[in-house]
C-alpha cells in the first residue's frame, strides 16, 4: 500500500493539467466576453471598476504581509518560551547548552525575552569556553564567546580578553565582537594590538570593528 508521500505526489501531478486547462479557459472566456463589450461599459471597466480592484489588491496584498509578519513572530516567541520552559528542566549541561545556543538563535541574537535565563545561559557559555577546548571545537568556543557579548554579559569581559589569544582565529573573532558589543573599555590596548598585529584579516577587522564600538 502507497505511503501518503507517495501518493501526493502523483495526485499533485494529476490535477496539474486541469488546473492550467481551467486558467486557460477562464483567459479565453474572459477576452471573449471583453470583446463582445459595447464601448462604454469597456471604458467604464477601465476607468471605475479596474483602478478599484487594483487598490482592493494592493491593500489586500498588504494586510496578507502584515498578518504573515505577525504570524510569525507569534509562531516565534511561543517556540522561544517553550524552549526556555525546556531549558529551565533539562538537567544535562551539554543539553542545556545546546538549547541555550538555539535560544539565542530563535530569539533572532537579541538578549530581550531571555532574561529570565539570561545568568545561567552566560555560565554555560562560559563552561563551554572553559571545556571545549581544541581545534575541532573552536566553533563552539567561538559560539560562547560570541553569546556572551549578546548577554551583555559584563563579568565576562576578562574571560574575553583572555579568548583573545585564542589559537583558532575565529574564537579571537568571536571574543572581540564581544568585547565591542559591550564596549568594555578596558580591552581597548589588546584589541589595538590585534588591529595591527593579529596575522588574521578577520580577527583584525573584528578588533577595529569593536574598537570604534567602544569610542
Amino acid at each position: 500500500m502507497p505511503s501518503p508521500t507517495q501518493t501526493q505526489p502523483e495526485t499533485s501531478r494529476a490535477m496539474n493539467p486541469f488546473v492550467g486547462l481551467l486558467g486557460l479557459g477562464t483567459i479565453v472566456a474572459g477576452i471573449w466576453v471583453w470583446h463582445h463589450l459595447d464601448f462604454d461599459t469597456q471604458d467604464y471597466f477601465v476607468d471605475e471598476i479596474i483602478p478599484i480592484i487594483g487598490i482592493v489588491t494592493i491593500v489586500s496584498i498588504g494586510l496578507f504581509v502584515i498578518w504573515r509578519k505577525w504570524r510569525t513572530r507569534q509562531d516565534r516567541l511561543k517556540l522561544r518560551d517553550r524552549l526556555i520552559q525546556r531549558f529551565k528542566k533539562e538537567p544535562s549541561p551539554h543539553k542545556q547548552r545546546d538549547l541555550a545556543f538555539v535560544l539565542v538563535e530563535v530569539n533572532e541574537f537579541q538578549a530581550q525575552g531571555l532574561e529570565s535565563i539570561a545568568e545561567p545561559m552566560a555560565k554555560l557559555f562560559i563552561w563551554t569556553m572553559n571545556t571545549a577546548l581544541g581545534d575541532k571545537q573552536h566553533r563552539i568556543r567561538g559560539m560562547g564567546a560570541s553569546y556572551l557579548g549578546i548577554l551583555n554579559h559584563t563579568e565576562s569581559i576578562p574571560l574575553l580578553i583572555r579568548f583573545l589569544e585564542d589559537d583558532h582565529a575565529h574564537v579571537r573573532a568571536c571574543a572581540a565582537l564581544s568585547l565591542g558589543r559591550m564596549r568594555a573599555q578596558e580591552a581597548k590596548e589588546i584589541l589595538e594590538e590585534k588591529m595591527k598585529e593579529d596575522w588574521d584579516q578577520t580577527v583584525r577587522s573584528r578588533s577595529q570593528e569593536a574598537l570604534e564600538r567602544i569610542k
